[in-house]
Order: structure tokens, then sequence, then C-alpha cells
């Protein structure tokens, strides 16, 4: 079966399960560009949709490409601008209205997607991702501060800069606003970011063409190589080989390295020794999740740049109710403009809320005050002796048990755990949490504390 038929097929099982909205907005200008040995490659538009399509679709999408092509084992998912495409995926359900004969209550076509990204063929990097646009919070201020500082002393101070963070935290943004950064200042420096899947895959293109040489002067003659998602490093021994040497030549000249993750340097498994200790050697910084001024912040911000005029108290709700990630709050934004388009009316409050239950997985509502008192009251001292600036084991204690449950459960940054500790520096809060995690391994009666201060707040 050929690939453009399948895709068809697939897409019109697909679009009859899921709503208008979300059709037209997470598989427009999707097709599949290969299939070959059970692997199915399908073209995306942007990361975003890339994101979301591997996180919310992924199983429903390969259940129904395996419909009618049983011998599919995975699928996976490559950034393709879509500057040509063989034939735009058309619901058969939903009429689309062509631009001239829209009426008022029609969906500008404007709506029913994202904005195709413009990334420069050179370097790699997407112009809108600058420092002006990135939402500054304490849950990102270290992060962003080791940024600047790369920009100010390029390849000299915080070589190379590992950021880490779970997902749809801005760590991309970030380390694409450096390099955009780089080449603004001076045009003559050479700047390339790539993914480390897509340096996997280039790799394994190389060897099969020929072209090794090629590829490592590519990568060896950057002043400024930014790596995004180094954990897809992990179980690639070939990869991890060429970019060990990629990263010894860089590092030796000089020339700054940066790289992102969604876990620590120690927490990648299946990663040499040799690999991981450069990946370690420089600057390590965290991006945890926004809290809720960051999160207004941001859908203020995002709201505008789009030009999505919402009331103020909707762009509070979704600050309230959307605590995970920062991706989710600009999907959660769409989400409610396009049904506030398609309906043609301003939503309600309630239809709002009823938007984003149907669609959002809630958090615990437990909070960092919640679990400070429930700390004090296990350990029989009072909420207020926990803020104390004394080194009384009585009080010592509780307060690292406090902070370590605060930045494992609730994913506080170190600034902020810091901040709420009577104004602490976060690197109270980082020793207090590596403290509380190590003696975790030899401390039976500690970790039996811990379950059950959590079964409290928990429950």
């Amino acid at each position: 079966m050929e690939n453009e038929e399948l895709w068809s097929k697939a897409i019109a099982e697909i679009e009859v399960a899921v709503s208008r909205a979300n059709f037209a907005t997470w598989f427009k200008d999707t097709s599949i560009m290969d299939n070959n040995n059970g692997v199915v490659s399908i073209a995306v538009p942007n990361g975003f949709a890339k994101e979301w399509l591997e996180n919310k679709y992924h199983k429903f999408i390969l259940k129904s490409i395996r419909n009618f092509s049983p011998e599919v084992r995975s699928v996976q998912y490559i950034i393709q601008a879509p500057l040509v495409r063989q034939k735009p995926i058309v619901s058969k359900k939903y009429h689309v209205v062509p631009a001239a004969m829209q009426t008022k209550s029609s969906v500008p076509a404007t709506q029913l997607g994202f904005k195709d990204f413009e990334v420069d063929p050179l370097t790699n990097l997407n112009p809108k991702y600058t420092f002006e646009t990135f939402i500054v919070g304490s849950f990102n201020e270290l992060a962003h501060a080791a940024a600047l500082a790369v920009l100010s002393n390029l390849g000299k101070v915080y070589n190379p800069l590992f950021i880490y963070g779970g997902v749809g935290l801005g760590k991309t943004h970030l380390l694409q606003a450096i390099g955009n950064s780089v080449v603004q200042q001076d045009r003559t420096k050479k700047v390339r970011y790539i993914t480390s899947e897509r340096f996997s895959n280039e790799l394994v293109n190389a060897l099969k063409q020929n072209t090794i040489n090629t590829f490592k002067e590519k990568y060896r003659d950057c002043h400024l190589l930014i790596i995004d998602d180094v954990q897809f490093f992990s179980g690639k021994a070939k990869t991890q080989e060429e970019f060990f040497y990629t990263f010894n030549t860089l590092y030796e000249a000089g020339n700054q390295i940066v790289f992102s993750s969604d876990r620590s340097p120690k927490s990648i498994s299946d990663i040499e020794e040799r690999l991981r200790s450069r990946l370690e050697a420089g600057v390590i910084i965290d991006i945890s999740e926004p809290e809720y001024e960051s999160r207004l912040a941001i859908v203020q911000s995002k709201a505008k740049e789009k030009n999505i005029d919402l009331y103020p108290e909707a762009l509070e709700i979704i600050a309230s109710l959307i605590q995970t990630n920062i991706r989710e709050l600009e999907g959660s934004l769409n989400m409610i403009h396009m049904q506030s388009q398609y309906l043609n009316k301003t939503l309600s409050i309630e239809e709002i809320k009823n938007i984003l239950s149907k669609n959002i997985k809630q958090k615990t509502s437990v909070t960092q005050s919640q679990v400070i008192k429930i700390v004090a009251e296990y350990y029989d001292i009072s909420d207020k002796s926990i803020f104390d600036r004394t080194r009384k084991t009585e009080v010592v204690l509780p307060r690292q048990v406090a902070m370590y449950l605060i930045r494992e459960d609730l994913k506080g940054s170190y600034p902020t755990i810091g901040e709420k500790f009577g104004g602490r520096d976060h690197t109270t809060a980082m020793h207090a949490y590596q403290k509380i995690k190590d003696h975790l391994k030899k401390n039976p009666k500690l970790e039996e504390d811990i379950r059950r201060i959590r079964q409290r707040y928990q429950s």
C-alpha cells in the first residue's frame, strides 16, 4: 500500500474519534514520509505538533495504521516544514470553507493550525525563539541567568552548559535563544542547533554514504553547538563514540557546547561513563514546573503573541488549572480560542472549565505550605520553628525533609524553596534535597517516615 493511501485511510479513522478542533490543529500538514522495515515516519510541521502527537495520540495513531498495515511495528514523528505536501489531509466529516466564502460564523483558516516554523537551514535555529519572548520566573531564573552568562563569555564560562527539566518547560526556547543571540551579535560565528535524534540519524546516513568526514567537519567546526534532548543518546554506542570525540574537539578549541535533557546526566541510562563525565564537566541547571504567577505571565504573553482576545478571567483560569508545563498552557489557550471561534461567541467561565477538565489531567492540589504543616506535625514541632535559623537536629531534619518533598513531589524550584524557608539561598535547598536523597539509600527509618508523610497529603 502506498504511503499516501495508508495515511489517508488511517487519518479517516482518526478524525471520526477526535474533535474537529483537535483534528484541524494536530493533524494538519501531516503525512507519511517513509515506511520501511515496519517503521512508519510521519512528517509533522513543527515541534509542538510532534510533542502533542507523541504524548496524546501516539497509541491511537499506531493502532489506526496497523488496522490497514499490520506489519507496522512502530511510528516516529519527524519535523518537516510543510513547504510542499502531496495532498492536504481534508476531513470528510467537516466541510472546509474557502477563504473567499467564509462568513462571520466560519472558523478562520489561520486559526486551524500553528504558524510554520521558519528555520534557518544553516543553523537549524528558529528566529522566533528569543530572550525577549522568554518569560522568566523563579522556576527558570537560574537557567536564564546561566544562558546570559554563556553569551557574555562564549566558551569560557559554563562550558558545557547542561539544562534539564520535564517536557514543555521551555528548554528548547532557551537553547535556541542563546543561538539566535550569538548569531545576531556576530554573524561570522558558526552556530548549529540539532536534536540528539537528528544527530544520530545524520551519523547513520554519513556512514552509509561514506561521507563521515563531511559530517565531522560540520559539527567540529562550530563556535557554538547546541544539542537538544541529549537523553536520546542512550543505548546508541556509535553515536556516543562520535559525539565524545566531537565534544573533545570543540572543548579543546574553546568553543561552547550547550545541552538539554529531560533528566540530569546521572539519570541518563545506558550511556558511557566517559561521555557522562563530559556532560557533567560544566554547569548543570534544572528547570522546574512554573508557579502560578509565571504561568499567568506566560499565558498572557502567548495570547498577545497570537493576537488571541480572551477575558483576563479566562487567562487566570488556564493558569490555575494547567500546572504541568508551558506547552499545555499554550495548547489549552489555542483550544479555548478555537472553540470560541467555532461557536462564534465568547465562552463562559463554566464552559472554559468544562473544556479544560475534559482535556487536562489535574495534579494533586497539595500546596507547599500544606506539606510543611504535615511534616511539622509528623515530627511534633511547630510550623514556625521549621523556619528557624537553627542547627538543632529536631528542627534541621524536618526542614530538610520538607524541602526534599517539595522538590521531589511538587517539583518546586530551588530558588522558590529557599525563599519559602525564610529567604534562604537556593544552595541550601539543593544541599537539603541531596542529603535526604543520599540518606534514603541507607536509612530505612527515614524511608518509612517519608512514606507515612506522603500518605497524609496524598490521601
